[in-house]
Order: C-alpha cells, then sequence, then structure tokens
C-alpha cells in the first residue's frame, strides 16, 4: 500500500491560531515487490495542510510484514493505513509521544487479537513498523523491527534506529519486536531536532541489507530535486545486488523550517485590537455588555446578551496594561483555544461567535451561580457528603482536562463556579499548560503562568515538572478547606521556597478541625497533599473514589506506632532527647 496526501483544512484567522507552520519537505517513495510474487511492504506519508501541520505535523511510516506470518501484508497495511488516519484524530493538545504511542497501543492489540483468533500460529499478523513525524523544528521517530531510518546531514550518514533482531547462527535470527507479536509493545522512541538541508530515508530490509551504507550515502548525497527518481534509482541497486524481498523506501528532504521572527508573530497576533473600555450599555459586535462580572490587572470579564439570539454569554476581554506584550497576548489568544477542545459538563464552554470579530476577546457560555469561595463563606459547615459530591464534579472536570493532556494548573476555590442546582463548573484556562502546544517553537518567550500559591504543588515551586497529580494536589488542599474552613499544613504553603520548608510543614488530619470528617476521607485527603508527587494516588479518579469507599488503609493508619506512621518524627525526637541529656550531663560535670 502506498499513499501520500495533503489534507486541506478549513481557513482559521492568525488571531485563532498564530502559529502556522512554515516547515516544507520534498517527498519520494517506492514499494515494490521485487523477486516476490506478493509485496507484503506498505509505506504512506501525509503532510495535511493549514493548523493540523502545525499541531501534528508531517508524518512518514513504513512497514514490512512478516513473511513467516500468513497475514503479514494485512498487517502492515493496517498498521500504516490506520496509523495515518488515527494519529490525527487525536486530540491537538496531545504531545506527538502521547499520540503515537496511544494509536501503536491500540493497533497493536488488534493485530495480536486478530493473530489469536487461528489455531494456525502462522496466521500471525505481525509487521515490523516505523514512522517519522516532522513537528516544528524537531523530528520524533517510533520504531520497532527491523525496517530502518536514516539520516544525512551535511555529509554525515547516520542509522537513527537499531535493529530489534536476536541472531542464533549465521543463517537463522528472528524479530524480537514487531507490531502484533506480543500483547505488550515495546517502541523505540526518539525526539531529534532537524535542520534544514537534513534528508531522511526510511527503508525495508530489502533495501538495506543488500545496499551497504556508503552507497547509500553516495546516493543521497547526489540527490537532485526529484526524491521519486532516487527512490526508483535505490530499488533498482537493490535489485541488482540481488534483493530477494520486496523492496520500499521513502526519502523526505527538510526545505524550510517555521522561522518566525519576534515581530512577524507580534504582526499576527496583533491583527485584533485589544477591545476599549467597556461600560454597561455598550454594544461590541452585536453584543449588549449588561455587567462586569470580575476585572483585574490582566483581563476583564463582563456578562454580555447576543442581541441576535437572546442568549446570555460571559466575554473576556484582555488588559490594555500588555497591549504591547506579545507572550501575554499569545496566551490570551491560547486560552480560547485550549478552552474549546475540552468538553465535560463541568467545564465551562467555550462558544464560538457566529459573526466576525473587531476586536480581541472570546465568549463562554454564562452561569448563573457562585464561585466556591463565596459557597464556603455561605456554608460554613457543610456536611460531609456534600463535599464529596462537589469534589467528585470538579473531579469530573479535571479529567476532561488530562483526557486531552492538559494541565489546569490553578485549580482553587475562586475558579470554580456552583450553580443554584449544586452543579460544579471549572473556569479560566489562563494557566493551563497543553504539550502538544509547547512543543511548537515561536521566537517569544512564553509566559510560565502558575496557579495560586496556597492551593498549588510545591513543585511548581520546586522548578519541578508538573503533571497531572499537581492538579490533583491542588484538589486535595480544596476538600480539605470545604471541609474544615481552613487550609492545610496551618496555611504555610504559600509561605514555602525550598523544599526544606515544605518539609518542616506539618499536617493537621481534617478529623482534628471538624470532627464529623471520617478517618478514611482524612487519609484520603492526606495522601492526596503529599509533598512528593509519587505518594500521591494515580490520578483524580482514584482520589474521588476514596472520598467514597472507605480504604480500611487509612483507618489501620490512626492506630499504627509513630514510629511506622512518621519515622522521621521519632529519630528527632529521640535526637532531640539525646542532646537534651547530653547538655544535662555536661552542666552536671561543671
Amino acid at each position: 500500500m502506498m499513499s501520500s496526501n495533503q489534507t486541506p483544512l478549513p481557513h482559521q484567522s492568525a488571531s485563532e491560531f498564530h502559529l502556522d507552520s512554515m516547515l516544507q519537505l520534498s517527498l519520494g517513495q517506492i514499494s515494490i515487490a521485487g523477486v516476490k510474487p506478493v509485496n507484503e511492504d506498505a509505506i504512506g506519508i501525509r503532510v495535511p495542510t493549514g493548523s493540523l501541520l502545525t499541531t501534528k505535523g508531517a508524518v512518514a511510516v513504513i512497514a514490512d510484514g512478516v513473511s513467516a506470518a500468513e497475514a503479514g501484508r494485512e498487517a502492515s497495511e493496517t498498521s500504516v493505513s490506520n496509523f495515518l488516519s488515527d494519529y490525527f484524530s487525536t486530540p491537538e493538545s496531545w504531545s506527538v509521544k502521547k499520540s503515537a504511542q496511544q494509536v501503536l497501543t491500540a493497533l497493536n492489540r488488534w493485530l495480536y487479537g486478530q493473530g489469536r483468533l487461528f489455531s494456525d500460529s502462522r496466521r500471525g499478523y505481525v509487521t515490523t513498523f516505523s514512522a517519522a513525524i516532522f513537528k516544528s523544528r524537531n523530528v520524533h521517530l517510533l520504531h520497532a523491527g527491523d525496517s530502518r531510518i536514516y539520516r544525512l546531514r551535511d555529509g554525515e550518514f547516520e542509522q537513527l534506529t537499531r535493529d530489534h533482531r536476536t541472531v542464533i547462527s549465521e543463517k537463522k535470527n528472528y524479530l524480537s519486536r514487531a507490531l502484533g507479536l506480543d500483547v505488550m509493545l515495546d517502541v523505540d522512541y526518539q525526539k531529534l531536532p532537524v535542520q534544514a538541508g537534513d534528508v531522511y530515508l526510511l527503508s525495508t530490509d530489502g533495501i538495506h541489507d543488500f545496499i551497504g551504507d556508503r552507497e547509500l550515502r553516495e546516493t543521497m548525497s547526489g540527490l537532485d530535486t526529484d526524491l521519486e527518481l532516487a527512490c526508483t534509482k535505490l530499488s533498482n541497486t537493490a535489485l541488482a545486488a540481488g534483493s530477494d524481498d520486496n523492496i520500499s523506501c521513502q526519502m523526505l528532504r527538510v526545505d524550510a523550517l517555521p522561522e518566525q521572527t519576534v515581530d512577524d508573530v507580534v504582526s499576527r497576533l496583533t491583527e485584533l485590537a485589544f477591545p476599549p473600555f467597556l461600560k454597561v450599555g455598550m454594544h461590541l459586535d452585536g453584543y449588549l455588555i449588561k455587567r462586569e462580572l470580575h476585572a483585574s490587572t490582566r483581563s476583564q470579564v463582563y456578562l454580555v446578551l447576543d442581541e441576535e439570539s437572546g442568549q446570555q454569554y460571559c466575554m473576556k476581554t484582555p488588559s490594555v496594561n500588555f497591549e504591547d506584550d506579545a507572550s501575554y497576548i499569545e496566551r490570551f489568544v491560547m486560552e480560547s483555544w485550549i478552552g474549546s477542545r475540552i468538553n465535560s459538563p463541568h467545564v465551562v464552554k467555550v462558544m464560538e461567535s457566529t459573526r466576525d470579530k473587531s476586536y480581541l476577546y472570546y465568549l463562554t457560555e454564562y452561569v448563573d451561580g457562585i464561585t466556591l469561595t463565596q459557597w464556603m463563606r455561605e456554608h460554613p459547615k457543610p456536611p460531609v457528603e456534600e463535599v464529596v459530591y462537589l469534589t467528585d464534579q470538579i473531579a469530573g472536570g479535571l479529567r476532561a482536562f488530562h483526557r486531552r493532556e492538559t494541565l489546569h494548573q490553578d485549580i482553587k476555590p475562586d475558579n470554580i463556579m456552583i450553580d443554584a442546582q449544586g452543579r460544579v463548573k471549572i473556569i479560566d484556562f489562563g494557566s493551563c499548560y497543553a504539550p502538544g502546544i509547547a512543543e511548537i517553537s515561536a521566537p517569544l518567550l512564553r509566559e510560565t503562568a502558575l496557579g495560586t500559591a496556597s492551593y498549588c504543588a510545591p513543585e511548581y515551586v520546586l522548578g519541578k515538572p508538573a503533571n497531572f497529580r499537581s492538579d490533583l494536589f491542588s484538589l486535595a488542599v480544596i476538600s480539605y478547606e470545604m471541609l474544615t474552613g481552613a487550609l492545610p499544613f496551618a496555611g504555610k504553603l504559600e509561605d514555602c521556597k525550598s523544599a526544606r520548608d515544605f518539609m518542616a510543614t506539618k499536617y493537621t488530619p481534617s478529623y482534628r478541625l471538624n470532627p464529623l470528617v471520617p478517618v478514611w476521607i482524612d487519609g484520603a485527603l492526606r495522601k492526596g497533599m503529599r509533598l512528593q508527587e509519587e505518594r500521591r494516588h494515580r490520578d483524580v479518579a482514584e482520589l474521588a473514589y476514596e472520598l467514597r469507599h472507605p480504604n480500611n488503609a487509612y483507618l489501620e493508619y490512626r492506630h499504627r506506632p509513630l514510629i511506622e506512621k512518621d519515622p522521621l518524627l521519632v529519630w528527632k525526637m529521640i535526637a532531640g532527647g539525646l542532646l537534651i541529656s547530653q547538655l544535662t550531663f555536661l552542666y552536671l560535670m561543671l
């Protein structure tokens, strides 16, 4: 199977997505049966256009169906076609690695399951797999088997992948890794920087087993503009050298990389001007300003009425304080982009404007309710089951972010709305982090928007990588505050600047501040607020589950000896006792 296409996408204005890719590639590929009656190789290249080239990149895939498995041809064709389709269907906020590995895991399980349907072991659906994904200024390589990926750069020829083949003897060897070979798939992954002029070669063993590295390098060094012709030349050389296998190869030359200047980006980001200061009764693009809901030094939020539909929305506008700050404008633009890709009843919806915009702003649904901060003031001693109910909804909203590989990074009571029916919605996408966007290079120094110190996980302060457990920490802090009316660690988190500061804090069990809190609920919250992220729950769903279902381990914890619960404290007490006894002894000797 061969495929090569460029997929058009609907037009997007620069204000909606300013990071259009300038990546340009020259392509060539060939796949023939060679001396064999059937071609069990499969190849494919997809170079999308528009924003998809920016967020997902261009993909080249090559697969060699294993001849010993009668369904090798079906395996290779399925792997190439499904990967090219499914990879581009994954969320744009996902990183290349997560997107590719999710698709390959599903593909591998399907191939392995198909092979298990037949009693004859030769009917296995097994294939090698190699893919090169060009995104921004990097190439991401994924590889399993003995197909290969090479790179020619400035005359230096290098094999970037290693063969997963175990050699028994001179005449006997077998694949140790391939798609469909085992229910568990181990794929090599690399992320490498790309330079203009680089040439990448993907090949099956019908090529590289019969053409040495020197001849491959010479062929690629003498490339003209026709890469298809170069691939044909390689296939003819392999046949002349006695290749007895299928013959497939792909060549990709990097002709240009994204090299936007700061001025380019600023120009595109500022196509839409900042709105003027809005007052009640003013009109903007068909929206009537009804009242101001929130204002800070960074943005304003208004309740507006769509005069055409009669619907009420929230309109968020940027602060004129940052009118010349390109990094701020980029983050504001990306807020609505990220928010529009989160779909959950517990996350506020970003609304598409039905009219052209004359200014920079975005719309969300209007939640007729109060913030969790106000709710806690009105409910200083809420029933435990109501707190668990609210926490469960917040966790549901966070799961929607995490499924898109996106961190909220600013979970706090002010960013949680509760309507009259007790339904929760997470708001504000200003601090969100999406790896798929972070992978895209830009000439701007991007802002690192951190959350509120009282609710932030220690890794943010300590400069360590944040992950889903960082949002989980914030959720546990909020739940503790709802139950007790106080912040955990005596509110000292916001004063911590180092690992030593965090270690010096002391956790007060929530049941000491609120005797109605069950011990097992406090145990779940304590685990969610562990200072070391690896000691917390695996995800927010696990924390939410433990708040609804008693975990006997937390009941046992309360009755364990202090040496088991906090050995560091015990040793500190022992050391302190020894110090006092020594000082007393010295005093008596004087």
